[in-house]
């Protein structure tokens, strides 16, 4: 086999990819409305609702595969008006046993694609943004609020309220805007400025949180 020969068999590939991609997802689509005992209009009534229209005919098409292309606007008006999620249109786990992530890729377990696409599963060199810091931001708040509501003096509110302020800093260094805070943990944002840096003017290096606080 030739160069020439494996190059064609890789290009050929990306179409397919794509053609079962969107498969996948008209598939579920189908199934879905099936299951609600929905018809193609009632379905394209639902989208229209929502604010996207999308005609019964594109609909049917889509289903049948004659439609070669499915925007990703479509795709979340589809989950929308299907009362489901994007994610379980593109991979649906428990109704497809495996998927290719990528052309040229092998196929996987489609519940291990799913937590790829959302980023819940690691993959070495790709930046998650900004949401490992937000789930730890979420974990921080509820630990910080449910220890206030026992006793507002706890160390472990302390603590987590200065690991909190610190979080906060270090989501807008990286030039993005950290979550809404409770008015409780209103403190946490006070005096921003004079906590940018570490350690604190005036403050030994070896002050604990609580002291800092």
């Amino acid at each position: 086999m030739t160069q020439h020969d494996i190059d064609d068999e890789e290009t050929e590939d990306v179409p397919e990819w794509a053609d079962r991609v969107n498969a996948t997802v008209a598939g579920e689509v189908r199934r879905r409305r099936k299951e609600m005992r929905w018809s193609a209009q009632d379905l394209a009534d639902e989208c229209e609702r929502l604010g996207h229209p999308i005609p019964r005919n594109v609909i049917a098409n889509m289903e049948s595969g004659r439609r070669a292309s499915l925007p990703l606007v479509d795709v979340m008006v589809l989950a929308a008006a299907l009362r489901t999620y994007p994610i379980c249109l593109i991979f649906p786990v428990g109704y497809t046993d495996q998927t290719q992530e990528l052309p040229f890729q092998d196929l996987v377990p489609t519940r291990t694609a799913l937590r790829h696409f959302t980023a819940d599963k690691r993959i070495s060199g790709h930046d998650p943004g900004m949401l490992r810091d937000f789930d730890t931001h979420t974990r921080l708040t509820a630990t910080a609020l449910t220890a206030l509501a026992e006793n507002d003096d706890t160390d472990e509110a302390i603590t987590a309220k200065y690991e909190l302020r610190h979080l906060r800093r270090r989501i807008r260094e990286r030039g993005a805007t950290p979550p809404h805070l409770p008015h409780t943990l209103h403190d946490v944002d006070v005096d921003m400025h004079d906590t940018d840096h570490d350690p604190e003017p005036g403050i030994p290096a070896d002050t604990s949180p609580e002291e800092r606080l």
